[in-house]
């Protein structure tokens, strides 16, 4: 026999309905988005606040780094790094905080007092190790560390 009438229309207005709220979720979730997405391109990214979504803070170290903020974008960094939830972008983080620091090492090193980045080579080459045991495939990280390793050799290496 099938459903009667009244049955049917019920079952479609509730069908109807559940169609809606997705929508509406959809429409939340992309003007959501969109409202990040200007705060990053402006740099009004709240800081300190544990309702920023990983990727906006990932952004934001990124446009932080462009713009030569070096210090600040490695604390949004690890911002994101401490933050589980999303493996591939903490490992982007790290990667990015290491490039950060070998900048930041070659700077110094051709300044008055190349001895102090030591300590910044040293950190960049632990991050890459970092990435690389997540990643063994990761050739970026692979090919930096060599780099850094060439800048500064490990201290079993040099015997």
């Amino acid at each position: 026999m099938g459903m009667s009438r009244s049955r049917r229309i019920r079952t479609a207005w509730l069908l109807l309905a559940l169609v809606i709220g997705a929508a509406a979720v959809d429409g939340a979730r992309v003007w959501q988005d969109h409202r990040w997405n200007q705060l990053i391109a402006s740099g009004r990214v709240p800081t300190g606040t544990n309702d920023v979504p990983a990727r906006a803070q990932f952004a934001q170290a990124h446009a932080l780094a462009a713009s030569g903020a070096g210090d600040a974008a490695l604390q949004r960094y690890r911002a994101v790094q401490g933050l589980q939830a999303d493996s591939t972008l903490s490992q982007a983080a790290s990667y990015n905080s290491a490039n950060l620091l070998m900048r930041q090492a070659v700077v110094v090193r051709a300044g008055a007092q190349p001895g102090n980045a030591v300590a910044l080579i040293e950190l960049a080459k632990e991050m890459y190790r970092d990435v690389l045991r997540a990643d063994p495939q990761h050739w970026d990280a692979r090919y930096n560390l060599e780099r850094a390793q060439r800048l500064l050799a490990d201290p079993d290496e040099q015997s």
